[in-house]
């Protein structure tokens, strides 16, 4: 027996393994998977620009894949709303087949073009589009971004596989170079492990962009239950170092706009907190610098 042979027929498979090791390796995977993720990070950063231009214009960021892939997809733009209450109506998902509401993805709606381009007729100019396949060929994909192109839409292709047709047809293209399956054909663990962590990082810079995160802090949540409303006035009284009760009233009188809020609990009127943030475009950061230079001159 050659070396090569035995070499192959020596390595281990995680269903040849104890369950420890089976999990084990795995987790590696997904630890390797990750990692590729660092080498994307100026493409990454380009990706959260668009996306954060088009929003903060009030254009819609479009979201295209199959399977594995709409899911990622899926989950990021669902989280939207709630963590940086970007409006609804300009986040639209579009998968392969539909969202499966019943948890059913039959395999077939990945090859067809025609349910894409149809999709993507409500892409308009000025739009982006987020369209991710783990292999970069997946037909709905590369229908979808060829149609969301011609419409004038900017495009963000997502791909683990270098060279893909799906990467050409990005104006930015993140390549998340992950390496082979521990289950051979699934991208389950490694390549939807990447495209989630990208979609996170994507969103989350494009949500700093457009002033929705201020010193670490969701502040531009969407206070929509018990535990939010808390968390509002957890940020209220962090930022301004006022007691739960004056951010809780701080909170009400603004009609829980964490934004407003935070100004209000700085001793302004709900009037001219409004004009702050529209002044500055909801960069809370800008408003409360120019309340200290409006104070430091006054002095």
């Amino acid at each position: 027996m050659d070396h090569a042979a035995s070499s192959t027929e020596s390595k281990a498979h995680i269903d040849a393994m104890q369950p420890a090791q089976a999990l084990s390796a795995m987790l590696a995977s997904q630890c390797a998977a990750a990692a590729v993720v660092q080498k994307a990070l100026s493409d990454i950063e380009a990706a959260a620009r668009l996306v954060a231009s088009a929003l903060g214009q009030g254009a819609t960021l479009h979201y295209a894949a199959a399977g594995s892939s709409g899911l990622m997809a899926l989950a990021d733009a669902c989280e939207l709303p709630g963590t940086f209450q970007v409006p609804q109506t300009q986040i639209k998902v579009h998968m392969a087949g539909g969202v499966p509401a019943d948890g059913v993805m039959p395999g077939d709606t990945e090859d067809s073009t025609d349910d894409a381009a149809r999709a993507a007729g409500s892409v308009s100019s000025g739009d982006v589009a987020i369209v991710i396949s783990a292999s970069g060929t997946t037909p709905y994909a590369l229908s979808f971004a060829k149609a969301a192109r011609h419409s004038g839409a900017k495009t963000i292709a997502i791909a683990n596989k270098a060279g893909s047709e799906l990467l050409t047809l990005g104006d930015v293209a993140i390549l998340l170079d992950t390496p082979p399956e521990v289950l051979e054909g699934s991208t389950r663990l490694g390549a939807g492990t990447a495209q989630k962590i990208a979609l996170n990082m994507i969103s989350t810079q494009a949500a700093v962009l457009l002033g929705h995160v201020h010193e670490g802090l969701m502040v531009n949540l969407n206070p929509d239950n018990m535990k939010l409303r808390q968390r509002a006035c957890d940020i209220v009284a962090k930022i301004v170092g006022v007691s739960g009760p004056e951010a809780e009233e701080a909170l009400k009188v603004t009609g829980f706009d964490t934004k407003a809020a935070t100004l209000v609990a700085r001793g302004v009127a709900l009037g001219e907190a409004k004009a702050l943030l529209d002044r500055n475009k909801g960069h809370l950061r800008a408003c409360l610098g120019e309340m200290d230079a409006r104070t430091k001159t006054t002095n």
